[in-house]
């Protein structure tokens, strides 16, 4: 019986997670945590007879810690999956891989802020890290099977959010309604939004950086709106290699949680009448994706910097203080205000988001 314990069990993931969980007999969930949802959590928990719980907000059977150590001791978990949303995930991430349990790593901030502190830590424990975004999932099935000096570049989806298509100038007054109102994926608010400008897929670029141990020039972005293509891989003869599977979270989910066993059965893809299309990512309608890559060739804290100065822009938008196309305003100025130096440790980590965080609601309270 594989030991599974939750963090952020009552969003988007969390939630998905535990519907693979319970339809699978080999799988237990034995611990729980979530930020402020603490009436939500606890039904999840009564339902699963899950006695070992924490909350960022107050309650629970373990008191909740910024690394929520005390958890993972307290549950003795088989694999963790980090479903927190932003930096917030960091220090968890780093707490499990310490304590050598593997992590499936759906926050994709621990590697975007802290992705050399992952790896000094992954190198000192050898604890295993497989993803649970969809791209870097198909990436990283691709990828075992594939020579490493035969892949020329790896390639991340994007579905191009509800905005694809428009212009810099049609996108000044879209409200969150709209940029909520995804296409094809069914998330959380944030990543929604991150979906919109296509900052999450910049942010994933940096998590391919450290992943799959890419240079930022061998990692590239295409927008495929289907949804259907999740990744590919270049390979050194010109062909390519892609990973098609439906629009559906639960699947990478439970590839992640069976690592390294064999994923769950899904129902079989039809592929008959499919339509793939391919489309350039338009870089002055969506400044996100050049912001981040360019935080990420920098490297130290600047995507640290980038991180929090979006999650601050990205909650003040949803709050409707600012417009959508503020949002790389906003990250923009937090990078060309606040001084980016080497990721050396946790603190130095935390002291850019700090930093970053403050640029960006001074501003975003000036909007």
């Amino acid at each position: 019986m594989k030991r599974v314990l939750i963090l952020g069990s009552t969003g988007s993931i969390g939630v998905q997670a535990l519907d693979v969980i319970d339809g699978a007999p080999d799988m237990q969930c034995v611990g729980l945590a979530c930020g402020s949802r603490v009436s939500e959590m606890a039904a999840q928990a009564t339902d699963r007879g899950v006695t070992t719980t924490a909350a960022a907000a107050g309650g629970g059977s373990v008191a909740h810690t910024a690394d929520l150590g005390d958890l993972m001791d307290a549950c003795e978990p088989d694999i963790v999956l980090n479903a927190l949303v932003g930096a917030a995930g960091l220090p968890p991430t780093l707490a499990a891989l310490e304590r050598g349990i593997p992590v499936a790593l759906a926050n994709k901030e621990s590697l975007v802020a802290g992705g050399d502190l992952v790896a000094a830590v992954r190198a000192r424990t050898g604890a295993g890290l497989v993803p649970v975004d969809s791209e870097h999932s198909a990436l990283f099935q691709l990828m075992e099977g594939v020579p490493r000096e035969r892949v020329a570049r790896a390639i991340l989806t994007a579905s191009g959010g509800p905005f694809r298509g428009r212009a810099q100038s049609d996108l000044e007054g879209v409200t969150a309604s709209d940029a909520l109102a995804h296409p094809t994926w069914d998330m959380g608010a944030k990543i929604t939004i991150d979906s919109a400008t296509l900052m999450n897929k910049g942010l994933e670029v940096i998590e391919a950086h450290h992943l799959f141990d890419l240079p930022y020039d061998e990692v590239e972005v295409v927008v495929h709106p289907q949804s259907m293509v999740h990744a590919m891989v270049r390979l050194d003869d010109g062909s390519i290699l892609a990973h098609i599977g439906p629009p559906d979270m639960r699947v990478p989910i439970g590839h992640a949680l069976r690592w390294p066993e064999a994923p769950p059965e899904r129902p079989q893809m039809d592929l008959i009448g499919m339509t793939l299309t391919f489309e350039e990512p338009d870089l002055a309608a969506f400044p996100c994706l050049r912001l981040a890559r360019e935080a990420g060739e920098a490297g130290g804290t600047a995507p640290a910097i980038l991180n929090a100065a979006n999650e601050v822009a990205v909650g003040a938008f949803l709050e409707g203080r600012i417009g959508f196309m503020d949002i790389p305003r906003g990250v923009e100025h937090a990078l060309g205000t606040v001084d980016a130096g080497p990721a050396e440790s946790l603190e130095a980590v935390l002291a850019a988001d700090a930093a970053a965080r403050q640029v960006t609601m001074a501003m975003a309270g000036a909007a």
